[in-house]
């Protein structure tokens, strides 16, 4: 551990929203972290602004599924539709000339 000269501030922004999870919209923190600041030592302090910076970037990661792959999947088959045939490769690039057994 570092050598603390000054107080590790706290992370809010003064946008004070919980979402659904608990978390502030603002700052990241928990119910149980912004109730417990003032009682945490550095090192504790470091660690939930170490915690609300990662749970920064995973809330503004982008999502792996795009939206068109999303609506295609969630699409379901009418009965009136003609129904598709399974699309079976005949062209072979595989050499078995050569093969015994």
């Amino acid at each position: 551990m570092q050598l603390e000269f000054f107080d590790v501030p706290s992370p809010c922004i003064g946008i004070c929203q919980s979402d659904d999870k608990g978390q502030c919209s603002g700052c990241f923190r928990t119910r149980d972290e912004r109730l417990n600041w003032v009682s945490f030592n550095s090192n504790e302090r470091q660690k939930v602004i170490k915690r609300c910076q990662q749970r920064k970037k995973r809330k503004n990661k982008p999502a792996k599924i795009k939206v068109e792959e999303a609506i295609v999947e969630n699409k379901q088959a009418s009965l009136l539709d003609t129904p598709k045939k399974p699309h079976l490769d005949n062209s072979s690039d595989f050499d078995f000339d050569d093969f015994e057994l």
